[in-house]
């Protein structure tokens, strides 16, 4: 196998108080973010709710440090899948993209075609570290890279493997079975402790009427997390931060912990789903807001397992791959047809996909 790169795709996050205006902005200027009938409009409207929520967000980032860690997280996992590759004799060069703030996804593309032009590639592995799917997401990011592509003869010169989800893969879910272990034997009595799993929320519309998957991921997820780890505690399975008057995926977190509260629940231990890094969502929503919100329902004892482990997933257990041709878009898919199952980047010859001499090394179980 030649030489190989991986660009780990992830959201980004402010990491100075003034970062946060601009940083939102970014965020809200994403039509898959919030979706509007009139693209004109996208711009003035991410102006106006970046206006009106940097101050209190930027006082959320205070709660944490001043800043998000994210970034930090990112570079370190990046660091040791480098080397845990290139321990297999493997000669990759891990890069990282973020969609809404530095280091950008754009800068990342241009870091690769000038390694590209220097010592070419054999492959581009594209890694978002979203677990599952959602069209808000690793959608966004793949959506982006198709319009880099499109524009830029160098990067279509590339080939590349795209990794839409890879929740499934045994060394995830072990992964996620054996953090949520560890946090149930430190608990005085593990076999009453409610296990509560928080994912990211997203719009109904988003599900119902643009066909993302992201829901029927999670909720596979789950399970199979609780099939892993094997224990006889209840879950639940809510979510979380939803924004403005449209309804999102229910049941929402601070609810959920009310009703089990109400039904007597003492224990609770929150798993965030849909995240592998420690961020503003895990360290201020769950650990303080929602800590204050248990708290004040009733439950006595709240605890949470850790986001992020020191790297992204073994690379013995990396996902299932589907190769696009290097003359077809990075998704396959128009925003406007978005399909109702997970996007699949068919290889044209499905037994020579493009990681199948990583996969004969090592790199997946």
């Amino acid at each position: 196998m030649g030489r190989v790169g991986v660009l780990l795709l992830n959201l980004g996050g402010p990491e100075r108080i003034e970062d946060v205006r601009p940083f939102l902005f970014n965020l809200f200027s994403d039509p898959e973010i919030i979706r509007l009938p009139f693209p004109w409009l996208q711009k003035p409207l991410a102006w106006l709710i970046s206006l009106s929520r940097s101050r209190h967000s930027q006082a959320n980032y205070q709660l944490i440090g001043g800043g998000s860690p994210l970034r930090r997280i990112t570079q370190e996992q990046a660091a040791a899948l480098q080397e845990t590759l290139r321990q297999q004799d493997l000669n990759a060069t891990v890069y990282i993209g973020m969609r809404y703030w530095h280091p950008f996804t754009e800068e990342a593309i241009a870091r690769i075609k000038r390694d590209h032009s220097r010592d070419r590639f054999d492959r581009l592995v594209i890694l978002p570290l979203y677990p599952q799917f959602s069209i808000s997401t690793s959608g966004s990011s793949f959506r982006l890279l198709e319009r880099l592509r499109n524009n830029d003869s160098l990067f279509r010169q590339i080939d590349y493997t795209v990794i839409p989800s890879w929740y499934r893969r045994p060394g995830y879910l072990k992964t996620m079975a054996d953090l949520i272990a560890q946090e149930l034997d430190r608990q005085p009595h593990p076999e009453q402790v409610h296990i509560f799993f928080s994912a990211h929320g997203v719009p109904v519309s988003y599900v119902e009427e643009a066909g993302d998957p992201y829901q029927r991921e999670i909720e596979d997820c789950t399970q199979r997390i609780m099939r892993a780890l094997d224990r006889p505690n209840p879950y639940t399975l809510a979510y979380q931060s939803r924004v403005g008057p449209v309804q999102w995926l229910k049941p929402y977190t601070d609810e959920a912990l009310v009703d089990l509260a109400d039904r007597g629940v003492q224990d609770v231990l929150v798993v965030p789903l849909s995240f592998v890094s420690e961020h503003i969502e895990t360290l201020q929503e769950i650990d303080i807001e929602l800590r204050e919100q248990a708290e004040a329902a009733g439950i006595e004892n709240f605890c949470r397992v850790p986001a992020s482990t020191p790297t992204p997933p073994s690379s013995r257990n990396w996902p299932a791959s589907s190769k696009t041709p290097s003359t077809a878009p990075v998704s396959p898919w128009k925003r406007s047809s978005i399909p109702p199952a997970a996007p699949k980047c068919t290889p044209k010859n499905p037994g020579n996909g493009a990681l199948q001499p990583l996969l004969k090394s090592g790199m997946a179980a």
